[in-house]
């Protein structure tokens, strides 16, 4: 997947990837989850390399996934009540957005792996609300569908739920959910606006979307952007924190909030994480992730 930087100002940083094929981006990115579902870590497919933005070596970087969790601002005791399996450390910070869901809202989370941040959503909306976890990944669905029966006896609910579809084309009707969330995801689609269009189409007048994923705060050089770890990592599909504005508002959203987080990138390099010291390492001198990649919390509301 080679992606180009742009060189004049009409030129959109993410546009210049627009010859990459959708289609083998997809497939390099299920294949990359699918060893992730079957081994519980991202450091099995990039290994030497590392990792990613998700956290995904937090053990190579010399934390638990509940410690990553932690950090992030999960709460411990939720965090120790999911299913085995379902917190593969694939995360940029959602917990915001989870604590603020109401009993009765149906919730979809987009790219929901092993159901971590469904299981945390389907407590905070009741026996009344339902949650929609939506995986393009086999492996991952089999994962959080095997997890459900956990969730079903230590909460007493049946309201959790996942299907199959790419994230481009969600397995929804119009104007039928309340509260779309994503967690680390959207950044890996080959077809970004396409997601946000998406999002408007299925949201509820009225809906809105709180997610968290990466941008970057300037453009990352060509070689980094090339490595398909980094793309699995969640690095090389990243775009410009004001490219991410628009694509939301041409969706058709309304209020926008950007939060960038660069704190977190830079709690993984001090740490070590292995794709970040790969990534320090091509980048010009006196510089680090940090000055280039952010975790970003996105807000937003279907008028």
């Amino acid at each position: 997947m080679g992606c180009c930087t742009p060189n004049d100002k009409n030129t959109s940083y993410s546009s210049c990837c627009a010859s990459d094929s959708p289609a083998s981006t997809h497939e390099t990115v299920r294949a990359g989850y699918a060893k992730i579902a079957e081994s519980g870590t991202l450091s099995t497919i990039t290994s030497p390399e590392g990792g990613g933005c998700c956290g995904s070596t937090a053990g190579k970087a010399g934390w638990t996934h509940e410690e990553l969790a932690d950090r992030l601002g999960y709460s411990a005791d939720e965090v120790a009540a999911l299913p085995d399996g379902a917190n593969m450390g694939l995360s940029c910070g959602n917990p915001t957005a989870i604590a603020a869901l109401q009993p009765g809202q149906v919730v979809m989370d987009l790219g929901s792996g092993g159901g971590f941040d469904c299981f945390l959503a389907g407590p905070k909306v009741g026996e009344t609300g339902r949650v929609i976890g939506v995986d393009m990944t086999p492996e991952m669905l089999t994962k959080a569908r095997n997890n459900t029966d956990h969730y079903r006896k230590t909460t007493s609910l049946n309201n959790v739920e996942f299907r199959l579809g790419e994230i481009e084309y969600l397995p929804a009707a119009d104007n039928s959910v309340d509260v779309i969330i994503s967690n680390c995801v959207i950044n890996l689609s080959p077809d970004k606006p396409q997601v946000w269009r998406e999002i408007a189409r299925v949201l509820k007048p009225g809906g809105r979307v709180a997610a968290s994923d990466m941008a970057l705060f300037k453009p990352l050089p060509e070689n980094v952007r090339e490595d398909m770890a980094s793309l699995v990592g969640c690095v090389a599909g990243a775009v410009l924190v004001d490219e991410y504005r628009a694509m939301v508002e041409d969706a058709g959203l309304v209020d926008v909030v950007l939060t960038p987080k660069p704190e977190y990138v830079a709690a993984l390099s001090q740490f070590e994480d292995p794709l970040y010291k790969k990534i320090a390492a091509a980048l010009p001198t006196d510089t680090t992730a940090a000055d280039y990649i952010t975790s970003l919390d996105v807000q937003a509301i279907k008028r």
